[in-house]
C-alpha cells in the first residue's frame, strides 16, 4: 500500500573521501534515521543505496535513499526511485546542506527554487517539478573569502563536530515530524526561536 510510503533522500557525494564533509551532512542525518528504524543500507538497482523500515510499528513506511552519483547528478537516481516505488513528488523528502542557514539550524519547506544548490536543481529537473519537501540542514557561510565550493567540500570544524550529533538528531526529528504531523507542525517546532 503506497499511501503510507515516503521516499527520504539524503544528498551527498559518494565514497569515503567525502563522508565527513559539510556537503554530506544530509547523508549523515539519513544514517541517524536508518538507525532509528533499524534499517541497513543496501545497493539498489536505481543507482542508490536504500534502507527501508517504519517510523513506528504501524507508522509510515520509509524508503531512505542515498544516490550513488555525485550531488550534482542526484536527479536520475531520485526519479528512478520515484518510478520504482510508484510515488508522486509530494511523497518525496530531500535532506540537504544549506549555506544560507546558520550551522545548527534546521528549516523545512515544500517547493521553491534551488538557491544555487545543484543537487536540488537536478532533482527538480528529473522529477519535472520542484514541489517536493526539503529538510534544509544549515552549514552556514564560509569564513572570510573562502570559496563556497571549497567550504562545502571540507570537514566540519572541531567545534562543529561537538554539536553535530544534536544537529543530525534534529534533522531526523524534523523529517519524522514532517511525515507524521505535516509541514506546518514541523515548521512550528523547528522555525521558532529556541
Amino acid at each position: 500500500m503506497a499511501d503510507d510510503l515516503w521516499l527520504v533522500v539524503g544528498l551527498g557525494n559518494p565514497g569515503p573521501g567525502y563522508a565527513g564533509h559539510r556537503h554530506n551532512v544530509a547523508q549523515m542525518a539519513l544514517d541517524e534515521l536508518a538507525s532509528r528504524i533499524g534499517a541497513t543500507f543496501k545497493r539498489h538497482k536505481t543507482n542508490a543505496a536504500v534502507a527501508e523500515g517504519r517510523i513506528a510499528p504501524g507508522g509510515a513506511r520509509l524508503v531512505l535513499a542515498k544516490p550513488a552519483t555525485f550531488m550534482n547528478t542526484s536527479g536520475g537516481p531520485v526519479a528512478q526511485l520515484v518510478r520504482f516505488y510508484s510515488l508522486a513528488a509530494d511523497r518525496v523528502v530531500v535532506l540537504h546542506d544549506e549555506l544560507d542557514i546558520p550551522f545548527d539550524t534546521i528549516k523545512l519547506k515544500v517547493g521553491g527554487g534551488h538557491g544555487g544548490h545543484n543537487g536540488l536543481r537536478d532533482i527538480a529537473s528529473a522529477l519535472g517539478t520542484p514541489d517536493f519537501a526539503r529538510v534544509r540542514i544549515g552549514i552556514g557561510r564560509p569564513p572570510g573569502r573562502q570559496d563556497p565550493a571549497d567550504f562545502v567540500l571540507s570537514p566540519f570544524s572541531k567545534q562543529e563536530r561537538e554539536v553535530l550529533p544534536s544537529v543530525l538528531s534534529d534533522a531526523a526529528d524534523a523529517t519524522e515530524l514532517l511525515i507524521t504531523d505535516g509541514l506546518v507542525a514541523a515548521q512550528q517546532r523547528f522555525h521558532s526561536p529556541a
